[in-house]
């Protein structure tokens, strides 16, 4: 079934509707003409049996051949009619099964779109989340690269921590650093201490403008160092 069958539906049941009111007045008009015949027909009949000429025989008493077929000729009409009527039925009873076939089709369609849609937004999620273990692996005590290369979130420009708003809401899964116990942000710089329990650091929170030449350790490593040196 096509868009036009569709909008073809209509008028298609208007030439059928159109075909049975046409029959329903032919029927109407043949009952009345037969019920007219048989009533001339039984009163010529009483008529008849009164005056002697008829024997008041009712298994020999019967209509004419001509009121026997106006009858046939109704219960044809009222055939065709009850044809036309299955008819315009099974036409509409198809458009609807073949409708709800369609429907349940789109809706397959828009689950399997919102299937696809979540799976791409869950793998997003994860690579998302594998890159943040990536970063956590790096700076992790057991295999942290020793870089100076800075750390930028895409969401940050700015190298001073205090000029930007830290009370924005963020994942509860993403892993703080530096003495701020926050987020990553602007340009980091990582310690050089492979026992470093901060490890990163925001240039703004430690003082840095650029990237450090050398090795660079943070206050706590390098109050430590000095201490076990003192010892």
């Amino acid at each position: 079934m096509s868009i036009s069958d569709l909008e073809s539906l209509p008028s298609m049941l208007q030439r059928y509707y159109s075909v049975m009111h046409d029959l329903d007045k032919s029927l109407q008009a043949v009952q009345r003409q037969n019920e007219q015949r048989c009533e001339q027909e039984i009163e010529d009949i009483r008529r008849g049996i009164q005056s002697g000429n008829i024997t008041p025989n009712t298994s020999l008493i019967r209509f004419s051949d001509e009121a026997l077929d106006e009858q046939k000729h109704c219960i044809r009409i009222a055939d065709e009619k009850v044809t036309l009527a299955v008819r315009a039925y099974d036409m509409v009873d198809a458009h609807i099964q073949q409708l709800d076939d369609y429907m349940r089709r789109f809706d397959d369609e828009l689950r399997r779109e919102k299937d696809l849609t979540g799976a791409s937004g869950t793998a997003a999620l994860n690579l998302d989340g594998n890159t943040k273990s990536g970063r956590a692996s790096e700076s992790s005590k057991g295999g942290r690269k020793k870089t100076r290369l800075a750390v930028a979130t895409a969401a940050a420009a700015a190298a001073d921590p205090s000029s930007m708003d830290l009370d924005l809401p963020v994942d509860p899964n993403e892993p703080t650093y530096c003495f701020c116990n926050q987020v990553s942000f602007g340009e980091m710089v990582a310690c050089d201490n492979p026992d470093c329990k901060i490890e990163w650091f925001h240039f703004g929170c430690v003082g840095l403008k650029e990237q450090p030449r050398g090795k660079w350790y943070c206050s706590n490593c390098t109050g430590m160092q000095k201490r076990r040196k003192a010892k």
